[in-house]
C-alpha cells in the first residue's frame, strides 16, 4: 500500500458538480475518500452527484456547498477544511460563448483562482497537504496551433505565451498562481492541463462544447438542423472523461511538485469526422450543414502526453468511436426523458 493510500483523508473538488468533477468525485468516494464539493451550479447540477442507484455520492447536507468562489468569504468557508484541494471551478462552455465573452470568462476566471490560492495561503500547509489546479491546452500560444496537422506540444511551449481566447489566458494565469503558491508555502502543487474533454453527464444545452452539442442535433433531427460550426476542418485531441479521471487519481499519489502535465492524446481528430460518428450513431440519414459564420477556434492541436506516460503511468484508453456511442446513449436517453433539451 502506497504512503497516500496509508494516509488518506479528506479532498475538496472545486466545480464538484460539472462533469469532471462529478465523475472525479464518484471515484474517489470508491476509493475510500471523504469528499466535499462546492459549485455555484452555473453549469454543473446536483444531481450529477448520485449514484446509478439514485442515492447521494456524498452528504448533502454537510459536504455540499452552492458558493460564488469569486466571493473571497466563500472560498475561505471551505478552503482549508480538506487535506487536499482539486481546483476545477472555472467559467467556460462552448467556442461561440468563449469568444463572445472574453471580458467577463477573463475577470471570473482571474476571481475564482486567486481567490482560491489567496485562501489556501492563508490556511497555510499545516491544514493543506496538496493542490491539483486544472489548466487547458487553450493556454498554449495560438502559433502552435493555428495550422492542420500540428506537432503534438510540449509543457515547455507553454512560455512565450500566446494564447488564443482570455480563457487560455485566464488559466494560463492560474497555473502560474499556484506555482507560485507552491513556491511561497510549500503546499504541493500539481497542475493538469486537459485537452478537450467529452463524457457524461454533460451539459448539451446552448452552451455546450462540440461533441454534446452535435449529439443534441442529431437526437433531435429533424426537429433541429444539424448544424456544425466552421468548415469542420479543424482539429481537436478528444479525451474521454474516464482517461481524465484517472489522470487526477494517478497525480493524486505521484505528481506532486512535477510542474504541469498534458492529458490528452498524440493525434487530432476533426470535426467534420467526429459529426461523421455521430451521424452514424444516429442511424438517421443526416447531411450535415457547416456554419462558416460561427467561430472555429484554432485549426489544431494535440499532446505529447509522454510526460504524463513517465511520470504518472497514464496513457489514453477510451476510443472515440467508444465514447462518442456512450456519449450519445446518455444523451439520448436524457432527452427523451425531460421531454426538452436543456441547458444542464
Amino acid at each position: 500500500m502506497s504512503s497516500l493510500e496509508k494516509d488518506k483523508r479528506s479532498i475538496l473538488v472545486t466545480g464538484g458538480c460539472g462533469m469532471i468533477g462529478s465523475n472525479l468525485v464518484r471515484r474517489l468516494v470508491r476509493d475510500g475518500w471523504d469528499v466535499s464539493v462546492v459549485d455555484d451550479l452555473w453549469r454543473g447540477r446536483v444531481e450529477y452527484l448520485y449514484d446509478d442507484d439514485g442515492k447521494p455520492l456524498i452528504d448533502l447536507e454537510t459536504k455540499f456547498y452552492k458558493l460564488d468562489l469569486c466571493d473571497p468569504a466563500a472560498c475561505e468557508k471551505v478552503i482549508g477544511k480538506t487535506d487536499y484541494i482539486v481546483h476545477l471551478a472555472a467559467r467556460v462552455a462552448g467556442i461561440e460563448y468563449v469568444f463572445e465573452n472574453q471580458g467577463e470568462i477573463f475577470r471570473i476566471n482571474n476571481l475564482i483562482n486567486s481567490n482560491v490560492f489567496h485562501a489556501a495561503r492563508k490556511a497555510g500547509r499545516d491544514k493543506i497537504k496538496g493542490l491539483i489546479y486544472v489548466g487547458t491546452a487553450c493556454s498554449f500560444p495560438w502559433t502552435r496551433q493555428n495550422t492542420l496537422d500540428p506537432k503534438p506540444l510540449r509543457e515547455d511551449e507553454l512560455f512565450p505565451a500566446y494564447p488564443e481566447s482570455a480563457y487560455g489566458w485566464s488559466k494560463l494565469m492560474g497555473q502560474l498562481e499556484a506555482d507560485y503558491l507552491e513556491k511561497e508555502t510549500g503546499i504541493p502543487c500539481c497542475t493538469l492541463i486537459l485537452h478537450n474533454a467529452y463524457g457524461t453527464p454533460t451539459d448539451y444545452g446552448d452552451r455546450s462544447q462540440v461533441i454534446p452539442a452535435l449529439i443534441r442535433k442529431a437526437v433531435n433531427f429533424p426537429k433541429e438542423e444539424f448544424v456544425v460550426m466552421g468548415n469542420g476542418e479543424q482539429e481537436r485531441a478528444f479525451i474521454h472523461v474516464d482517461d481524465i479521471t484517472e489522470a487526477f487519481v494517478l497525480a493524486l499519489e505521484k505528481g506532486w511538485g512535477q510542474g504541469c502535465i498534458q492529458i490528452g492524446p498524440s493525434h487530432c481528430t476533426g470535426i467534420r469526422e467526429v459529426a461523421g460518428i455521430v451521424v452514424d450513431i444516429s442511424g438517421k440519414s443526416i447531411e450535415p450543414r457547416f456554419d462558416l459564420s460561427k467561430p472555429e477556434g484554432n485549426k489544431a492541436r494535440c499532446a505529447d502526453y509522454s510526460k504524463a506516460e513517465r511520470i504518472l503511468g497514464w496513457e489514453p484508453k477510451v476510443g472515440l468511436e467508444e465514447g462518442l456511442a456512450r456519449c450519445y446513449e446518455w444523451i439520448e436517453r436524457s432527452i427523451r426523458n425531460d421531454g426538452v433539451k436543456r441547458d444542464a
